[in-house]
């Protein structure tokens, strides 16, 4: 049966690596974004790598308007439709608290847009009885901390989301995965101070691909970031306030 990945946000890095790694396994991708001379590269890069068919659509998470073609477009391949979303931004938490203005922008390319989309995909993929859809949040989404809680908190609203979405599409044959990437080497963490155990984005596409064919429901990427995590959320809140992460 004929497989088709929609991927969100297809100019990010790690949106990139898993485009090259499914064009080399011969899925058909519609790679949807803001910037279409990247794109059109992109589509080229994954017809040589073995899509058979690799399509440019406009998306912007901020754009209602560009949802619905991207369904249209979904409704008329044939087989199994999944989808991968990397949408998100991160500006320096101390811009969003100087310009309150900039907590919407976050919250929709974080969260509220990702979702909208999501929801106008759902039933295609209900109907079809198949295909996985993987919503990649961060383990920013996991405590509010000082550094970027604003981020975090959209986030955070994306990973409930996408457990309730699981729940839904698990009645119809279709898996739900969330995945909390720790830092990855993109152009969203580039500069910023103290990043640590950085991961690659190849590797994230490995990780994302495995995890969704063992039907993971959640999954921390690297692996350790799972134990971090665990240890960040017991801090007793009394400590944690006081700490400067």
């Amino acid at each position: 049966m004929s497989e088709t990945w929609i991927i969100l946000g297809a100019t990010s890095s790690m949106a990139r690596a898993l485009a090259r790694e499914l064009a080399g396994r011969g899925a058909d991708l519609l790679l949807c974004g803001r910037n279409q001379n990247e794109l059109k590269a992109l589509t080229t890069d994954a017809e040589l790598r073995g899509s058979r068919l690799a399509k440019a659509l406009h998306f912007d998470a901020r754009d209602a308007s560009t949802f619905a073609p991207i369904v249209a477009r979904a409704a008329k391949v044939d087989g199994v439709v999944n989808v991968a979303v990397f949408c998100g931004s991160m500006p320096p938490q101390s811009e969003v608290e100087a310009d309150p203005a900039k907590l919407q922008g976050v919250i929709t390319d974080s969260y509220t847009g990702p979702a909208e989309i999501l929801l106008m995909l759902a039933p295609l993929m209900e109907e079809r009885g198949a295909g996985t859809i993987i919503g990649v949040g961060s383990v920013a989404g996991d405590r509010g901390r000082l550094s970027n809680y604003v981020y975090g908190s959209a986030k955070a609203g994306f990973h409930t989301f996408l457990a309730g979405l699981r729940n839904r599409m698990a009645r119809k044959g279709v898996h739900v995965m969330t995945v909390k990437p720790g830092f990855v080497d993109t152009g969203m963490t580039w500069g910023v101070p103290g990043m640590f155990l950085v991961a690659q984005p190849e590797q994230v596409a490995e990780a994302l691909l495995k995890g969704a064919k063992k039907k993971r429901n959640v999954l921390y990427v690297p692996f350790f970031w799972w134990g971090i995590m665990t240890i960040i959320k017991s801090v007793p809140e009394f400590i944690f306030k006081k700490l400067k992460i």
